[in-house]
């Protein structure tokens, strides 16, 4: 078992039987279920929504290099310029390389998961670069010093009450500020940090191949002056993020907006073509996409599980895991959590490591119903289990118990040995400790199903 599965394990335990971040997350996730109830009222055929983006993205996963090249192309008709990241290092390089070249001191951040991937914020402030998140959740989770605890919403595991009592540590507000007050304080505060930042760094929602643009969803307007006060703006995405056109914003925008915060559309979205021109007094002199693999490709070269990528990071599957409900954000370890993280996690981080993420699942299949881009994410756990045991993953003591149980199972005269007060006992002593010490261990039943259907059929 390597350290970082012990880790899951401990912290998982932590975390499971925490009555106070129980208690929060499930009233912060229910408050969220009630809202998608609401969101989702605007489709009148919400199967067939599910079922053209599906159909769109798994398109743009089969024919990636096509959809890149055209993005590309059209990009730089734009007058933006694309660099191409094999992985974090090479992506924080060049991020570092521009800030050199344009002797930059501040960055604004608009919220963005692939620039938590590749941590930037680290970088950036190891060069004595101000960064700073702009996003409300993004910049309590940053003044807490922690990593964003969910896909859309970074602050889901603090209270009002903790978010109080933060800024009134950092900042001497009111213990009691209310969650008014301190949206407030925020948007003052953050008001002249955009006008006087260097760069502005955002991911992007979508990549749209047939115009060469990005298109950026948000909620505040955070996102939109990370773009227009600063002369420099960098954007951060995946190469999965693609979009064949910009018509099909007509139906991920809802999408998105429905699964990821039960909105009938976000409050801002904006498609962003390039710097701006000549007659335009807004927006950034200089424009660049950064393209990042950070093993994309990995997940891309496995047949089934390449569906994967078509994930749109609305975080429906998260909140609606009973897993992720219960042993929280934090305890994946990976940027990426829930079901989605699951899957694509271990390709990213390295299967040696986070293989164990596969199996820290019950296998409801709520993720998959939930899902909007119908990725069918228990089936691929499944299928990376699988593939690991296949692979030799599978820890000596299991293989040994499936072995032993495999001849057991396959003839009745093995499963009859002993009487009921035996085999009850066998049972205990080879499952009680991987049961666990807070669960009984279910009991054999006196007669099994083959000696009562002998009886009842004489």
């Amino acid at each position: 078992m390597s350290e970082t599965q012990k880790k899951f394990i401990a912290d998982a335990n932590i975390k499971a039987f925490n009555p106070e971040h129980r208690k929060t997350i499930n009233f912060n996730i229910s408050r969220y279920n009630e809202s998608v109830e609401k969101g989702m009222l605007q489709f009148k055929n919400t199967e067939l929504a599910k079922t053209r983006a599906a159909f769109l993205k798994y398109k743009v996963i089969n024919e990636l290099e096509n959809y890149l090249i055209e993005f590309e192309s059209k990009f730089i008709k734009n007058r933006g310029k694309i660099i191409w990241a094999q992985n974090a290092t090479e992506a924080v390089r060049e991020i570092l390389q521009i800030a050199d070249k344009h002797q930059a001191k501040k960055v604004v951040k608009s919220k963005s998961m692939t620039t938590e991937e590749i941590e930037i914020n680290t970088a950036l402030e190891k060069e004595g670069i101000n960064s700073i998140e702009t996003d409300l959740g993004e910049y309590i989770v940053q003044l807490a010093g922690e990593k964003p605890y969910h896909i859309v919403t970074p602050v889901m595991h603090k209270s009002k009450e903790e978010i109080a009592e933060l800024f009134n540590k950092q900042f001497d507000l009111d213990a009691n500020s209310t969650p008014e007050d301190i949206t407030s304080f925020v948007r003052d505060k953050l008001r002249n940090e955009f006008t006087s930042a260097d760069i502005g760094i955002t991911g992007s929602n979508f990549l749209i191949a047939d115009t060469g643009s990005i298109a950026l969803s948000e909620n505040e307007g955070n996102g939109m002056m990370s773009v227009s006060f600063p002369k420099i703006h960098i954007v951060v995405a995946g190469i999965e993020k693609l979009i064949p056109s910009i018509i099909d914003l007509e139906l991920f925008w809802p999408l998105l907006a429905s699964y990821g915060t039960g909105q009938a559309i976000t409050v801002y979205n904006s498609i962003i073509s390039g710097p701006k021109r000549k007659n335009e007094t807004d927006g950034p002199e200089e424009m660049y996409v950064i393209l990042l693999n950070n093993k994309r490709t990995e997940v891309l070269k496995k047949e089934r599980q390449r569906i994967a990528l078509s994930c749109i990071r609305c975080g429906a599957c998260l909140n609606a895991c009973p897993v992720y409900r219960n042993i929280g954000g934090h305890t994946y370890n990976t940027i990426y959590t829930g079901p989605i993280g699951s899957v694509i996690s271990p390709y990213m981080n390295g299967t040696e490591d986070y293989h164990h993420l596969s199996f820290a699942s019950s296998l409801c299949g709520k993720c998959t119903d939930v899902c909007p881009v119908k990725i069918p994410l228990h089936k691929l756990l499944l299928v990376n289990r699988k593939d690991w045991v296949k692979e030799g993953s599978a820890p000596g003591s299991e293989k040994k118990a499936m072995w032993g149980m495999k001849k057991i199972m396959l003839k009745r005269k093995y499963m009859n040995i002993g009487g009921y007060g035996i085999r009850n006992y066998a049972l205990k002593k080879i499952l009680s400790k991987s049961w666990g010490p807070r669960r009984d261990l279910p009991q054999l039943a006196r007669k099994s199903f083959n000696q009562q259907w002998k009886e009842k059929n004489n």
